[in-house]
């Protein structure tokens, strides 16, 4: 049988974003191959006609889901204060599976394979470039200058640390503080 042109792109990108969500959910170690084409609608045996390896479908998933954070928090037409507003929220903290993958998995990228590790850096320096893009439209120069990455540092920590309280009410405070400390 004979599919229509594109086919085989739409699968392996309905795979990767179902690896995207697994991960940031479960961790990168947690679903395995045969659970994550299962997810997908498809078989285990279709995996490698997409991919080499598990760590080639991690890494693309790693970068489909920087993809996704830098459409719904960083996207053009939003302000410092909405991308602060959306990225310090009570349902990115209580939704890790649509949230950013550096707040996510991004203390699990040292233990992985190189190209595990370069969609993460590159997920980092993408969230420094919005940031900088944000904070400094005018800029020319396109280094990360300090506060990009005191925001960076802060908004991600936050999203951590909020997410390892058991306490509403401080994780609330943790947020609202992080907010309110970058909003200046």
């Amino acid at each position: 049988m004979r599919y229509p042109e594109g086919h085989k792109q739409q699968v392996r990108a309905r795979i990767v974003a179902t690896t995207a969500e697994a991960i940031r959910q479960e961790g990168i170690d947690g679903p395995s191959i045969p659970t994550l084409m299962e997810r997908a609608g498809l078989t285990h045996g279709g995996f490698y006609a997409h991919f080499r390896d598990r760590d080639e479908l991690i890494a693309a998933a790693v970068t489909a889901a920087a993809d996704q954070t830098a459409e719904r928090a960083f996207a053009d037409d939003r302000t410092l204060e909405d991308v602060l507003d959306a990225y310090l929220s009570p349902g990115h903290v209580a939704d890790p599976s649509a949230g950013c993958v550096v707040a996510s998995l991004g203390t699990d990228a040292p233990r992985q394979s190189a190209s595990v590790r370069a969609g993460f850096v590159a997920a980092a320096k993408g969230i420094l470039t919005m940031l900088e893009r944000k904070l400094h439209p005018q800029r020319p120069d396109p280094g990360f200058h300090d506060d990009a990455l005191v925001h960076a540092s802060t908004m991600i920590g936050a999203v951590v640390l909020a997410r390892l309280v058991e306490d509403p009410s401080l994780r609330d405070r943790i947020l609202t503080s992080a907010r309110e400390h970058l909003a200046g």
